[in-house]
């Protein structure tokens, strides 16, 4: 990719789309590994007990009905899109996938000078999570609860939606395997730690993906998802400004990158609803151009960089970058092992009819 023909291209998306809010309507040793079970196979592997057709009987239309949800919202809040495939993210990686980010902050109940307990969305690597993302999964589960009350979980409905998001940005539609139950809890105190910073070194991120169950290939793969979405100006601020404390922005990243950056992104007194595209080349549009991005130096995440100038990481960054199919192939294969982390099962989850809300 031609740096400085990108970048000039580059430029005038970001100038597009900063200039929108968040909310606005309209080194190699082996392969990236697969799991075990073909991606199509219809037995779900044994660690984590989902199966696809887990409402076969008890909600045969369950894919269709959270599908025509997401197909109507991703016509109208196109945005909603990534913001939920980065829901399912933060949701998986807190206390694994459960449906505990979905849980909504309570009003006080306990009486004068009591406080009402903190949850997962109260935390700061929380807030920026769009409201468009809750919106779609209770329009979604309201969907399927007139059809199927009180069978299939919030859970399983996140799972399915962010299927769909992907699938209508232009990637690889897959069968999501279903059987996940909702969480009874949802802590605050468990958020930290638990997910990747924007500065995260690849030594941190692989030992938070690997807290999981996760491997280096899964980490590369499921990086991938920042070919779509939109990032707020505080995750980059200091690359563009001061990086580690020398006034200077970031010498690894493109200047022209730097420059647009800049436009968008003051050093002090800007918009906190302004945000700008992971991939500067096709930020709408699900595909592999966010690896092609990384030895151009158009990374706007430092963890995003850091991928690719990592020896560790950088020969899974070009294989992915060379090949789409490759890409789709990879991740995949990583959004099946991160949708069965620390699954709840049987009385260690419920299903709740109102995914913001517990059972009573």
């Amino acid at each position: 990719m031609d740096s400085s023909g990108g970048i000039r291209n580059g430029a005038l998306v970001l100038l597009l789309v900063v200039a929108s809010l968040v909310g606005t309507s309209r080194a190699r040793e082996a392969p990236l590994p697969l799991p075990v079970a073909a991606v199509g196979s219809r037995r779900a592997p044994e660690r984590h007990g989902l199966s696809l057709d887990f409402y076969a009987k008890t909600c045969p239309a369950v894919d269709q009905i959270v599908a025509n949800v997401t197909a109507a919202r991703f016509r109208d809040y196109p945005a909603a899109g990534p913001a939920v495939l980065r829901l399912f993210h933060h949701d998986c990686f807190i206390e694994g996938c459960d449906a505990s980010i979905l849980i909504a902050p309570t009003a006080n109940t306990g009486g004068a000078g009591a406080r009402p307990p903190k949850v997962e969305r109260d935390m700061e690597e929380n807030k920026n999570l769009p409201q468009e993302a809750f919106d779609t999964v209770e329009m979604a589960k309201a969907a399927v609860e007139s059809k199927c009350p009180g069978i299939v979980s919030c859970a399983d409905v996140l799972a399915l939606a962010a299927r769909d998001y992907v699938q209508l940005a232009g990637g690889p539609y897959y069968p999501v395997k279903k059987g996940r139950k909702d969480s009874k809890v949802s802590l605050a105190d468990k958020v930290r730690g638990s997910l990747p910073r924007a500065n995260s070194t690849v030594d941190e991120l692989l030992r938070v993906f690997a807290a999981k169950g996760l491997n280096p290939g899964d980490l590369v793969a499921l990086s991938g998802a920042h070919t779509v979405g939109f990032a707020h100006c505080v995750h980059f601020l200091a690359r563009i400004y001061d990086f580690r404390g020398t006034r200077r922005p970031d010498p690894l990243m493109d200047a022209g990158l730097v420059k647009a950056l800049r436009m968008s992104c003051p050093s002090t007194g800007g918009s906190a609803r302004v945000v700008v595209p992971f991939d500067v080349s096709t930020p709408f549009q699900f595909d592999h151009a966010y690896y092609a991005n990384l030895p151009a130096r158009l990374g706007l995440l430092a963890s995003d960089q850091a991928l690719f100038l990592d020896a560790r990481t950088r020969p899974l960054v070009q294989e992915l970058a060379a090949d789409k199919a490759r890409f789709f192939q990879a991740f995949v294969a990583s959004m099946d092992r991160m949708g069965s982390i620390r699954i709840k099962k049987g009385r260690k989850g419920e299903v709740r009819k109102v995914c913001s809300q517990h059972l009573l």
